[in-house]
C-alpha cells in the first residue's frame, strides 16, 4: 500500500449538505478523509502532466520523461505507480528483450483528463491577470521590507 493512502475507503465527515447531497463548497480536510487523499494524488504536477501527455496515446516510460521537463526517474516511476494503482493508467508489458513497458489512459483517466484540460484552459485565459497580481504583491512586499 503507498504511503498516505488507506486501504479502505473512510466515511468523511462533513462532506453532506441537509438532503444528504453532496456539498460542492465543503469537504473534509482530515488526512484520512478519502476523498482528500484522491485529490492530493491527481492534483501533484507530475500526476497532471502524465494525464495530460497520455490523453488519446500510448507512451513509454523514457517518452514520458523525455516530455516532462525536470522530472527525476524515481519520481516518474512512482508517480506512475500511483496512478495505475488508482485506475488512472494501464500499464502494459511486452515480452520481448529488452522489455518494453507502456502507459496509457484508462477510462476512468480519459474521465479526469477533461477535467484537467478545464483546468488548463482557465490557466490560459487567466495567466496575466495572475501575474499581475503576482507583481503587486510582490511590489507590496519589497515596499514594505524597505
Amino acid at each position: 500500500m503507498e504511503e498516505g493512502t488507506s486501504k479502505y475507503p473512510s466515511h468523511c465527515e462533513g462532506t453532506y449538505g441537509d438532503a444528504g447531497d453532496p456539498d460542492p463548497f465543503q469537504w473534509d480536510t482530515r488526512e484520512d478523509c478519502e476523498v482528500r487523499q484522491i485529490l492530493d494524488r491527481v492534483a501533484d504536477k507530475w500526476s497532471l502532466l502524465v494525464i495530460a501527455l497520455l490523453d488519446r496515446r500510448v507512451l513509454r516510460f523514457t517518452e514520458l520523461k523525455r516530455e516532462i521537463d525536470g522530472v527525476s526517474q524515481r519520481m516518474l516511476t512512482v508517480t506512475l505507480r500511483q496512478l495505475e494503482r488508482d485506475g488512472l493508467v494501464r500499464r502494459t508489458v511486452h515480452p520481448v528483450v529488452p522489455p518494453r513497458v507502456e502507459y496509457e489512459l484508462t477510462p476512468l483517466g480519459g474521465t479526469l483528463h477533461t477535467t484537467i484540460r478545464s483546468l488548463v484552459t482557465w490557466t490560459e485565459r487567466h495567466q496575466n491577470e495572475i501575474a499581475a497580481a503576482r507583481e503587486a504583491y510582490d511590489a507590496r512586499e519589497a515596499a514594505g521590507a524597505s
